[in-house]
């Protein structure tokens, strides 16, 4: 799939505001809106755009504890696990991953007795390691060609 530059200026702006109308996406990429329109939902066909959503802040809800728990889960215990535990609403992210680990789990909680309550459920499966976070100085960074550079290459303009 190749996608141009135009295609790629429409990703990050969406990604920035997914609620920008498609005459503002036009201006600022410098084609008409049913250019802009036919474009974008060329990428949504494609499956590049698959969705918007609001961003929310979690403290504002009531949810102030947020953790990363890592979960140890016995092969046999793995239907059940995703059936019981990744389900759960404080689970915001659920990574199936390689390495000493098989989950992990990025999850909220209104107190850190909740926390306990959900570490307590998910150890029922495996062996757990948590971590509460203290801050995410990176969270939903946004996706753009530059992404594909090695590291340490400088992106081209």
């Amino acid at each position: 799939m190749e996608l141009d530059e135009v295609d790629w200026k429409l990703i990050g702006l969406l990604q920035e505001d997914g609620r920008l109308t498609f005459a503002e996406l036009g201006r600022r990429v410098s084609l008409s809106a049913p250019a802009t329109t036919e474009r974008v939902r060329r990428l949504e066909q494609l499956g590049v755009i698959v969705g918007y959503r609001a961003v929310v802040d979690v403290r504002r809800l009531g949810l102030p504890i947020e953790a990363v728990v890592r979960v140890r889960v016995r092969s046999l215990d793995t239907p059940r696990f995703r059936e019981r535990v990744v389900v759960l609403p404080q689970v915001l992210d659920a990574d199936h991953v390689t390495g000493d680990d098989c989950w992990v789990l990025r999850v909220v909680c209104p107190s850190t007795g909740d926390l306990e309550a959900f570490v307590e459920l998910a150890q029922k499966y495996g062996d757990t390691t948590t971590s509460r976070v203290f801050s995410s100085p990176v969270r939903n960074r946004a996706i753009g060609r530059e992404t594909s550079c090695a590291v340490g290459e400088v992106p081209r303009s």
